[in-house]
């Protein structure tokens, strides 16, 4: 989304304490995780290889609208990106693991490294690879979390930790299982504080036979910054060779 394209200050995952022996899992968690990938698809979801998108992103500052710009998004999981906005000569992101460029009419560059971090670590946490990759990982600890509300619909919330202790919070929706919400928190090496971040995922549909979110908001200390409406959005799609390389 297009807030994620502002420069971002350099981010450290936390690292918090847990009282728990790394590596738990919490069984009706673990359900309720099966619950909600079976939700969102199932196998279909699980062997998604790739994300074609279309639509409007909207950043904001202050808590008003700073800009709005159309966007064309593709995505190849686990950690490839091209994403063009801009109505004449857009601008083109290129993120291929730990890798980025900008692609301009001015050329290619490479992408400021607050910027390429802040792709970096919102991609780690995104819904898919949260899901796909995040939660499988050796030495995970996986809990029931808090009941809480997200957009006045009740969810059931779910903590993870990394190896590393790095936590993220996922909440579900109760009635649907659908994600509605992840939270993870970082450090603001720059400014010497914590910032955390939130997405929130709505208006779900099923394309391809997964759920997909066509409606997608950022929030950073509980500001909203970005916001991200698709109105076209195709999945297992295939892309040139090149697509996500500085050629």
């Amino acid at each position: 989304m297009l807030g994620l394209l502002l420069a971002t200050p350099a981010l450290v995952p936390t690292e918090r304490p847990v009282t728990r022996p790394a590596g738990h899992v919490d069984p009706q968690a673990r359900q309720m995780l099966d619950r909600t990938i079976q939700a969102l698809g199932g196998p279909a979801f699980l062997n998604d290889k790739s994300l074609t998108s279309k639509g409007r992103a909207f950043f904001f500052q202050d808590g008003e609208t700073a800009g709005m710009e159309p966007f064309e998004s593709w995505v190849q999981y686990p950690d490839k990106r091209r994403f063009s906005y801009g109505k004449t000569k857009p601008v083109i992101l290129i993120n291929n693991g730990d890798k980025g460029w900008e692609l301009d009419r001015y050329g290619l560059i490479a992408q400021p490294d607050g910027q390429l971090q802040g792709w970096i670590l919102s991609n780690r946490y995104s819904l898919e690879n949260l899901l796909r990759l995040r939660i499988n990982q050796p030495g995970i600890l996986i809990q029931l979390g808090k009941a809480d509300f997200v957009d006045n619909a009740p969810t059931q919330g779910i903590e993870i930790t990394e190896p590393g202790e790095i936590a993220v919070r996922l909440d579900l929706n109760r009635k649907t299982f659908l994600p509605a919400r992840i939270n993870y928190r970082v450090r603001n090496v720059k400014e010497n504080a914590w910032d955390d971040y939130s997405d929130a995922y709505a208006d779900y549909r099923l394309l391809d036979g997964i759920q997909t979110p066509l409606h997608i908001t950022r929030y950073l200390n509980d500001n909203r910054i970005g916001e991200t409406f698709r109105n076209f959005a195709k999945h297992n799609e295939d892309y040139p060779p090149n697509y996500f390389t500085a050629e």
